[in-house]
């Protein structure tokens, strides 16, 4: 009767192991995005030593006829 009232608990559920594998698989992902974006964020950090007091944007020119009214 305990068996019936709790499920029978033989072995694993197919789908909590399904379930873990996509998470731990996200868990990869999400790290291996982070070293990405860390080494990024390193080689920018690198170029802004290099130019003390320069902005990096000084030489994008940016071309805009027009004001365009901000949307709200």
């Amino acid at each position: 009767m305990a068996k019936a009232l709790l499920g029978y608990v033989g072995g694993s559920d197919p789908r909590l192991l399904a379930e873990m594998r996509r998470l731990q698989q996200r868990v990869q992902d999400l790290e291996s995005e982070l070293v990405r974006i860390q080494s990024e964020n390193d080689v920018l950090n690198a170029a802004v030593a290099q130019h003390p007091g320069e902005s990096l944007l000084d030489g994008i020119d940016i071309d805009v006829p027009q004001a365009e009214p901000a949307l709200t």
